[in-house]
């Protein structure tokens, strides 16, 4: 009688699963860090991001992330790019810092290598408002993961790719032609 009920819950967990019904909880209930702006949750070794004030640190060590990469420079307003290192330090995190305003081959090859290491994973990357980090992460998308330049594409607009000159050369640099 014990296998004929797990017989007919077995379809039941499927259905629910296919429908989209059955979610982990904390892919449910995760919420950006205090603060932080265009929060986006890849999956369980990825999340993207605009503006991420330092104190949004300690939270994002707590979330299980090993470590941050930074695409903003120096000079943005609000960066504090050396509190952020030192903080990133003292919470645990590893904190790459990769800054640019116009993308270079240099700035994409460092990024794929940072991202590919598993030493830095779970990460968490960012910017200002999540356009620099996909475009970056359209050609992680392309280049490591084998997605045609459609799908990874529309994944990168809905984190937050919205510049056409950051468009350009993410399609440019994996060789896709729109």
């Amino acid at each position: 009688m014990r296998n004929v009920k797990r017989i007919r819950v077995f379809p039941l967990l499927l259905s629910l699963v296919a429908a989209n019904l059955l979610v982990p909880v904390a892919a449910q209930r995760e919420t950006a860090p205090a603060g932080v702006t265009n929060y986006t949750r890849v999956d369980a070794t990825v999340a993207c991001a605009g503006a991420t004030p330092v104190q949004a640190l300690a939270e994002i060590k707590k979330n299980g992330f090993a470590s941050v990469i930074n695409f903003r420079t120096p000079q943005e307003a609000g960066a504090n790019i050396d509190e952020a290192k030192a903080t990133a330090a003292q919470v645990g995190l590893k904190y790459i810092h990769l800054p640019f305003q116009t993308p270079t081959p240099e700035i994409a090859e460092a990024f794929l290598k940072a991202v590919a290491d598993p030493a830095n994973q779970p990460v968490y990357i960012h910017c200002a408002s999540a356009n620099r980090v996909g475009a970056m992460w359209f050609i992680k998308r392309v280049k490591l993961d084998g997605w045609d330049a459609d799908r990874a594409m529309k994944e990168a607009e809905a984190i937050g790719l919205r510049a056409p000159n950051l468009k350009e050369f993410a399609l440019g640099y994996v060789g896709a032609k729109r």
